[in-house]
């Protein structure tokens, strides 16, 4: 099992009492869907390793878990920190403009004024937004995720219709013609 057949569910926070018990935080909108969890896999070393559950206990997005084999102290707080992984198998389908963000980079992307745009290169996801990182050649043209800017995704032929702020896009056409014309001018030797 590899990162791109997973998703990433959280992260180990810390040890809980003295019996090898840890504190999962679960990055996810639905944690109770993990309540009766039976395996995870943690990252070590740049590696995910299978752990089975023994108990699970949920609190909103905070889990106290018994894993299989950690039994100490010290077995626990080797586990700090690691990242929690699911297959992606085990995500709900979704549907209309809802997405999960490791299923689009690939994706083709057109905007109802300006036509083809690119290629979805992945969703960058900053603090305030997150954005569609789209390349049209070697040009990124960035688009926040918002569903008032979603049209449609078809998942069939991969490819999402957005409706773009007035003037957004012209933001980064306008960046690459005046790119050009710099250019213009430096090859006759006016700097």
């Amino acid at each position: 099992m590899t990162k791109d057949d997973c998703f990433n569910l959280g992260y180990i926070s810390r040890r809980v009492g003295n019996k090898g018990d840890v504190a999962f935080i679960l990055d996810t909108d639905t944690p109770s869907r993990y309540k009766n969890l039976e395996s995870v896999f943690l990252e070590i070393n740049k590696s995910l390793v299978p752990f089975f559950i023994k108990k699970i206990t949920l609190s909103g997005t905070f889990a106290t878990v018994t894993l299989e084999g950690i039994d100490s102290v010290e077995r626990a707080d080797e586990l700090v920190k690691s990242s929690l992984y699911l297959p992606l198998s085990f995500l709900p389908p979704l549907n209309g403009k809802k997405f999960y963000y490791h299923e689009i980079p690939g994706y083709k992307v057109s905007d109802v004024n300006y036509g083809d745009l690119g290629i979805i290169k992945g969703i960058l996801d900053f603090p305030n937004q997150a954005v569609f990182q789209i390349m049209k050649g070697k040009d990124e043209i960035l688009i926040p995720v918002k569903d008032e800017f979603i049209i449609e995704i078809d998942r069939v032929n991969k490819h999402v219709s957005l409706a773009a702020p007035d003037g957004l896009i012209n933001i980064y056409l306008n960046k690459v013609a005046d790119d050009d014309s710099e250019k213009e001018i430096d090859e006759e030797g006016n700097n």
